[in-house]
């Protein structure tokens, strides 16, 4: 077993369009390599900074995400008979060493929210005139219903 413990920079478009991976930011990497029958299992951790987009105000806001990586690179490659339909799926161990980027690109994007938030209580925007709903807590509009305009005029008067 071998432990690697690394700060690393982010490369380019780590993320999704409405949350990813701070540009030029640092991924904190704390992974063990460990050998099995199979090939080489790596596992651990990895602390990353992201910035998003609200999907509800759509304000810009920063987050520290924690997450837990495990994939194992195969030593030799199966003949083609043997190969299953995941072949894409799986990693191997190719002229002695092994790619990390693809298997902590495909961890920390799966691990993003697909549809992140500022806070939990974020009320967002008012769907009538696009106010902040935390700026104004006791907004609200009016909503009649256009089948019931006609008879609005009969309200207020007595028979």
């Amino acid at each position: 077993m071998w432990k690697f413990e690394e700060h690393v920079p982010v490369p380019e478009d780590f993320g999704t369009p409405l949350i990813g991976v701070t540009p030029g930011s640092i991924l904190d990497v704390e992974l063990r390599f460990e050998a099995v029958h199979e090939g080489i299992l790596v596992s651990g951790n990895v602390l990353v900074d992201v910035t998003g987009q609200c999907s509800r105000c759509l304000e810009t806001f920063e987050d520290d995400l924690e997450v837990n990586v495990q994939e194992l690179f195969f030593y030799e490659q199966p003949s083609a008979d043997m190969l299953a339909e995941d072949e894409d799926e799986q990693r191997w161990v190719e002229h002695d060493s092994i790619d990390l980027e693809p298997v902590l690109r495909d961890a920390v994007v799966t691990a993003l929210p697909f549809q992140p938030v500022c806070r939990e209580d974020c009320e967002g925007l008012c769907s009538e005139c696009g106010i902040h709903l935390a700026d104004e807590p006791g907004h609200h509009h009016e909503v009649v219903d256009p089948r019931w305009a006609a008879l609005q005029g009969f309200a207020g008067e007595e028979n």
